[in-house]
């Protein structure tokens, strides 16, 4: 495997170009990523949902290729992304919103983030 990947303007692997307009979500915190999708319009989250969601088989064959531990920066910035599509999932499959229905002002904070 080539220790040089080429790469997008965001970072990404150049094979996933087409997620590049969605590089506002390459976010490496669960906080940063649960901020986003509270944030930003339904219409906006459903373009990223519609176009990532397609793409999520490949991106976990290419992930695969690596190592969990000793993952290149491309191969994680494109694991960030899948983490934002994640985040979105709910909202667009279910809510129809990026809050949580019903919740009020009520939050969720993150104290420890998972190691990749």
């Amino acid at each position: 495997m080539s220790s040089t990947l080429e790469t997008t303007a965001s970072g990404l692997p150049a094979e996933f170009a087409d997620l590049e307009p969605f590089a506002a979500w390459i976010l490496p915190t669960q906080g940063e990523r649960y901020q986003r999708r509270i944030t930003v319009p339904m219409d906006e989250m459903q373009a990223f949902y519609d176009v990532a969601f397609p793409r999520l088989p490949d991106i976990i064959e290419y992930v695969n290729q690596y190592e969990l531990g000793d993952l290149p920066e491309p191969v994680q910035q494109l694991m960030y992304l899948t983490f934002g599509l994640i985040e979105a999932s709910f909202p667009v499959e279910i809510w129809r919103q990026g809050r949580v229905p019903d919740s009020g002002a009520a939050s969720i904070d993150c104290v420890v983030e998972p190691g990749i």
